[in-house]
């Protein structure tokens, strides 16, 4: 029985006999093996996300998982619903709780995790000065091992100061941008932001591989250095969020875009 997903080479020997003589011979063979789905969520039902999926982060993440954003996440069906067979992740310009904007960071942290396999995420992305839309992935060891030593998987970023520039990166305690050493790549896609597209990540022990509408943009090797490398040979969770301003979106935002949204078809994982 052959389970590997994918197409895996085989080599198959053959040997006969006929009395004292004996012949032997061997042969390469490809075989394909579909993926199979473990989970999905299709956003089919109005309403809060699936409790049973979905998690939140909220507040503003100043005292650890940050990145000096302006928004305030909330779970309140205002920042993140499901509508018409649509995830829908708003942020809007508004004072609360010390913060002009609130928005929404779901996590399946707690409810689903995985190792290996084939992320497929359906998604348009908002545009406009501030945002900063990101589906990623977390290390289920987060809470002990703390970031980056668990491992980040970012399998789709985009600042909306530089429309349509693509980021796709992988950190881990000794490759992380706080020391400038991630592995990542960045280009543009003219028209990114228009429509929806679906963002691919496949991951195995040897690499991340990390697609737009199937194109492969970016590949990150293990090297054999370890997990202090490549911590990415333990299950992690997934993050959809939408943040304004930060580290990475800057700190010029343009107020007449609000309200706004990124918006999520399904998401699916394969192995």
């Amino acid at each position: 029985t052959y389970n590997a997903a994918g197409t895996n080479s085989y080599t198959v020997y053959v040997s006969a006999y006929n009395g004292a003589q004996f012949v032997s011979t061997s042969i390469s063979v490809a075989i394909y093996v579909a993926p199979k789905a473990i989970w999905a969520d299709e956003f089919n039902v109005d309403g809060a996300p699936d409790s049973s999926k979905w998690g939140y982060d909220t507040g503003t993440g100043d005292w650890g998982w940050g990145n000096n954003e302006a928004q305030y996440y909330t779970s309140r069906t205002d920042n993140v619903k499901v509508q018409n067979g649509v995830l829908k992740i708003t942020t809007i310009k508004e004072n609360y709780n010390g913060s002009n904007y609130t928005s929404a960071r779901i996590k399946t942290q707690g409810k689903f995790s995985f190792k290996y396999g084939r992320v497929e995420i359906k998604a348009k992305l908002p545009s406009g000065g501030g945002t900063w839309p990101a589906l990623w992935m977390l290390g289920d060891n987060i809470t002990s091992a703390g970031w980056p030593a668990c491992g980040e998987i970012d399998i789709m970023e985009h600042v909306g100061k530089d429309l349509d520039k693509m980021f796709w990166s992988a950190h881990s305690k000794k490759l992380n941008w706080t020391l400038g050493t991630q592995q990542t790549y960045s280009t543009y896609i003219n028209g990114i932001t228009n429509d929806f597209h679906v963002f691919k990540l496949d991951w195995t022990k040897e690499s991340l591989k990390y697609y737009v509408d199937d194109v492969l943009y970016y590949t990150a090797v293990n090297d054999g250095r370890g997990t202090d490398y490549y911590p990415f040979v333990d299950p992690q969770f997934l993050i959809l969020n939408l943040a304004i301003g930060g580290n990475l979106a800057g700190n010029t935002i343009d107020d007449s875009i609000f309200p706004v949204r990124m918006e999520v078809d399904y998401v699916r994982i394969y192995q």
